[in-house]
Parts: structure tokens; C-alpha cells; sequence
């Protein structure tokens, strides 16, 4: 994300190292982080288990739902490695939205999309069924448009995305992300490549993902 010449807020720098945390769900905050060096990781308790949402790495940004919302933090955020971050708070972020209307309409864009991302990637580790998280995981890179070649007429789509990517997403380890993307190769749903994983019609893996949420739903 190239909006900030960063060099100019070097007195905001906050420094974590490997393994730190950063912040904890469901703590009260009022500041964001940009990162300038290293990764951060996106953990959330769900069901008694700590679940990876997401890994976040330099030029992305963290924290901002409580800033807007003045709400407790959503979840949690830990250093994966040494990190550099700029931490900004309510008064000197209203300060740097003021002073640069142009960067706060981007800036804002950023947030609005960061918050449907978290939603939908939320949505999927709700699901119970393994294979349906799995399935709601090349469902939702097809719907943000993160793929490397897509079929209307067909339905397939081609991501250029590894099984660990792919098991990050879906909250679980990668030998059982494989373990499920097999199954789903034998029933030629998908084909696994080494550099890449062909979906064969994605409007099946959407009726299969919707059907599973809906039986959940009802048990519930």
C-alpha cells in the first residue's frame, strides 16, 4: 500500500519482536498499525480453538475497526517474525486525515474492503464441515477476484495459490487441507498442480458450500 511517504513518521515507529503480541481479542484499543517490516498474524478463538484468520505482511495495516468503531479488539495480532509498525491513534490519525483529504478517502476505501475481507474469511472457519471450509476457500478467492484464470461459460477457475494457502484460510493444518483436496481431486471437483489448483466449475463448489451452511444452520 503506497499512500504514505513513511520516512515522515518515523516519532509513530513501534518495534515487536518475533513471537510478541501485539494486542489481544477482545481488548479495548483505540490505535492501528501500518507495517513497514516483518509479519503479524490474525488469530481468533473459535470454538475453544486458536484459529489463524490471516498473515499480514509490510505495506498492510491492522487495528482499524477499533479506531472507527471505538469497539473492543476483534481479534488477536502476533509478531511472526521481528516487526517494525507505525501506530497511529484517534488524535493523530484525525490530524492526518485532515491534513490530507486524498489519503483519507483511500485510506477509508482500505478500511471498507478490509472489513467485508475479515467478514468473509470469518465466515468460512463458522463452518463445521472440514470439506465446506475447504470448498467456501476457493468460493471466496473467486468472489474478491484472486485467481489466475476463470471460465464464465465453464465455471473454472485457476489459483495460483499453494495447499498451505489454501489450509491457512480454512483453519486448518496443511496434511489435512491435502488430505480433503484429494477427496475432492477423486471426485474431479479439482485438480491439484504443484505451481498451481484448477477449480473444474465453481458454481458446484458454491451449491456444495451453500447446501452444508444451510444443514448447519437448521442443527443449530
Amino acid at each position: 500500500m503506497n499512500l504514505l511517504d513513511l520516512s515522515k513518521f518515523e516519532r509513530f515507529v513501534r518495534t515487536f519482536k518475533e513471537n510478541e503480541i501485539i494486542f489481544c481479542e477482545y481488548e479495548p484499543g483505540d490505535t492501528f498499525y501500518l507495517i513497514q517490516a516483518g509479519r503479524v498474524k490474525i488469530v481468533k478463538i473459535i470454538g475453544n480453538i486458536e484459529k489463524i484468520i490471516d498473515i499480514l505482511k509490510p505495506g498492510e495495516f491492522f487495528g482499524e475497526m477499533a479506531l472507527l468503531e471505538n469497539a473492543p479488539r476483534s481479534a488477536s495480532i502476533i509478531a511472526l517474525e521481528n516487526c517494525k509498525l507505525l501506530e497511529f491513534n484517534r488524535s493523530n490519525f484525525e490530524a492526518l486525515m485532515t491534513g490530507n483529504p486524498q489519503m483519507a478517502i483511500k485510506l477509508l476505501s482500505l478500511f471498507a474492503q478490509r472489513i467485508y475481507d475479515q467478514k468473509r474469511r470469518f465466515a468460512i472457519l463458522t463452518l463445521s464441515d472440514e470439506y465446506a471450509r475447504v470448498a467456501d476457500v476457493f468460493v471466496m478467492l473467486a468472489e474478491t477476484w484472486r485467481l489466475e484464470y476463470m471460465d464464465s461459460d465453464t465455471g473454472k477457475r485457476v489459483y495460483n495459490n499453494s495447499v498451505a494457502d489454501i489450509a491457512q484460510w480454512a483453519g486448518m493444518r496443511a496434511d489435512r487441507c491435502r488430505q480433503i483436496l484429494i477427496h475432492f481431486q477423486e471426485q474431479q471437483r479439482i485438480k491439484v498442480f504443484n505451481d498451481r489448483i484448477e477449480v473444474t466449475n465453481i458454481h458446484d463448489l458454491v451449491r456444495f458450500v451453500n447446501s452444508r451452511r444451510n444443514f448447519q444452520k437448521n442443527q443449530n
